[in-house]
């Protein structure tokens, strides 16, 4: 084959590389996520790009998918801190810090992915991004449901080594924080930190009902 013809050939692929879509699974991860409501936007339209998939995406897929969604949107470190409080936290080591760290993550991914597993027309909206004390920002948004129904989800982020992270939801006013750290706590109080790490692992492996 001739040099012409090959170039002709790399451009014509070229073409097409550019003018075919982009699948939503490949796309998701390379959004621009720069400000707070770029970081909220970014972790509402991959939740829909998993919705949209359908029974195309097993939960395996659903939670590979949102990994690196979740680790670019949120603060799993100081999330998990903030749950357990300085005591408890200064009272584990090293390891155990680690791994609840971990196990938490794993918690949050799954959440998502056993959620968010089907697209019935629902959409997302931002309402108003405003400023907070001590350097944090609220981010309103709405998700509409196909019944018509609404629910408000409100996003509390700050900034880590300038970076814009997640560090609490907010479900129809209701503090997702707030409720982990009374049942995180509890369980630490009563039984110990072996027994929070197996309670969470729980919830990973119940997450799995939606495959």
């Amino acid at each position: 084959m001739k040099v012409k013809q090959i170039l002709k050939l790399i451009g014509w692929y070229l073409i097409l590389v550019v003018l075919l879509p982009v699948p939503a699974a490949l796309s998701s991860s390379n959004s621009e996520i720069g400000s707070p409501e770029q970081v909220v936007v970014h972790l509402q339209s991959s939740l829909l790009d998993v919705m949209r998939e359908g029974e195309k995406f097993s939960y395996d897929e659903r939670f590979k998918y949102l990994q690196p969604v979740i680790d670019q949107t949120h603060d799993i470190d100081l999330i998990i801190k903030t749950i357990l409080g300085a005591t408890y936290w200064s009272q584990l080591d090293n390891a155990q810090q680690d791994l609840i760290v971990e196990t938490f993550r794993q918690l949050s991914i799954a959440t998502y992915a056993g959620r968010f597993v089907q697209h019935e027309g629902e959409q997302f909206q931002i309402i108003e991004q405003r400023t907070l004390p001590r350097d944090q920002v609220l981010v309103r948004s709405q998700l509409t449901k196909s019944d018509g129904g609404t629910v408000n989800f409100d996003y509390v982020l700050h900034q880590v080594a300038g970076d814009w992270r997640i560090v609490n939801i907010l479900f129809d006013g209701v503090s997702d924080l707030a409720i982990k750290r009374g049942e995180y706590r509890a369980i630490l109080q009563r039984d110990g930190f072996q027994a929070l790490i197996e309670m969470l692992k729980e919830k990973v492996a119940l997450t799995r009902q939606n495959p």
